[in-house]
C-alpha cells in the first residue's frame, strides 16, 4: 500500500505578526513548524500502514529551507521524503498548488493520500480536494474516524456541522483529516537519528512532467491583495453576576441598541 502525505511548513501562528507599513506577514525570525493538522494526517498515515502494510512518503513544495519539516515528519515514522523545489513553482495559489502536487504524486505512484484539513497560515480547505479533482479520483473531507480499513477500500467518519456521515469508498482516494482523528505521536531518539541521515529526494518543474504556465504565479488566478491586523474596538462591556442577572442585563443592553 502506497500512503503519501502532503505536509506544509507554516509560519507558528503565535508568532506572527503584520508589517504596520506594507499590510504582509514578517516572516523574518518567525519559527516554522508542521501545520498542525498535517500531524494528524501523518499520523494516520502511520496508522493504515501498520494495518494493511506498505510504506508511508511525505511530500511538501516549498524552498530548500522546507527539508526541515520532512525530517521532522521521518523522525515520526515516515519512510520517505520527497521536496518539490523550484523557482517556478514561487507565488502558487491553492489551484497552481494542487496542480503542482497532484502532478508529483501522479508522478511517484499512490494508493492513498492524506492532508491536514487546512494550513494554519490560509484555512481555505482547497489544496486536497483540489488534488483529487486533478487526479480524477473520489474523495472524503474531514474524516474524523476510520470506521473500517481494508486493502479494497475504507470506511469512514466525516463531521458535519450538525453531526456526521458514514462514507464508504474505494481505493484509490484522498482524505483530508481533522484533529479529531487521533494523537499525534511524538518522535522517538531513533526516528531522530534516522532522520539526520534520510535522503530528501528533490524534485523540479521537468522532474515531475508538469505544465509550466499551470505553476506558480503564470497558473494562479487569484492572488492575495493585502493582509491586515484588524483595529481593536474599545467599546466592550463585561456583564457581571449570575448567568441569569447576565442575561437580564444583556437583554437590557441589546433593547437599548434596538437591537431587539
Amino acid at each position: 500500500m502506497k500512503i503519501v502525505v502532503c505536509i506544509k511548513q507554516v509560519p507558528d501562528t503565535a508568532e506572527v505578526r503584520i508589517n504596520p507599513e506594507t499590510n504582509t506577514l514578517i516572516r523574518d525570525g518567525v519559527p516554522s513548524i508542521i501545520n498542525p493538522y498535517d500531524l494528524h494526517a501523518i499520523e494516520a498515515g502511520l496508522h493504515l500502514k501498520e494495518s494493511l502494510g506498505g510504506s508511508v512518503t511525505v511530500l511538501t513544495m516549498g524552498p530548500p529551507q522546507a527539508e526541515g519539516a520532512l525530517r521532522e515528519a521521518v523522525s515520526i515514522g515516515a519512510d520517505e521524503a520527497v521536496l518539490l523545489t523550484d523557482r517556478a513553482f514561487a507565488g502558487s495559489d491553492t489551484l497552481a498548488t494542487a496542480y503542482t502536487l497532484s502532478s508529483a504524486v501522479r508522478t511517484m505512484g499512490f494508493d492513498i493520500i492524506l492532508c491536514g484539513k487546512q494550513a494554519i497560515d490560509g484555512d481555505t480547505a482547497q489544496v486536497g480536494p483540489e488534488m483529487a479533482e486533478f487526479l480524477d479520483i473520489p474523495h472524503v473531507a474531514y474524516v474524523g474516524k476510520f470506521e473500517d480499513i481494508s486493502r479494497e477500500g475504507l470506511r469512514v467518519r466525516r463531521l458535519m456541522e450538525d453531526g456526521y456521515d458514514i462514507v464508504e469508498t474505494p481505493i484509490p482516494v484522498l482524505l483530508t483529516v481533522v484533529r479529531e482523528l487521533n494523537q499525534p505521536r511524538l518522535p522517538s531518539l531513533k526516528g531522530k537519528m534516522r532522520a539526520k541521515k534520510a535522503e530528501i529526494k528533490k524534485l523540479s518543474l521537468a522532474d515531475i512532467g508538469a505544465d509550466g504556465e499551470r505553476v506558480g504565479l503564470a497558473g494562479s488566478p487569484t492572488q492575495v491583495k493585502n493582509i491586515f491586523a484588524p483595529e481593536a474596538r474599545k467599546d466592550r462591556k463585561t456583564l457581571a453576576g449570575t448567568p441569569e442577572e447576565q442575561a437580564a442585563r444583556l437583554i437590557e443592553e441589546l433593547r437599548g441598541l434596538k437591537c431587539i
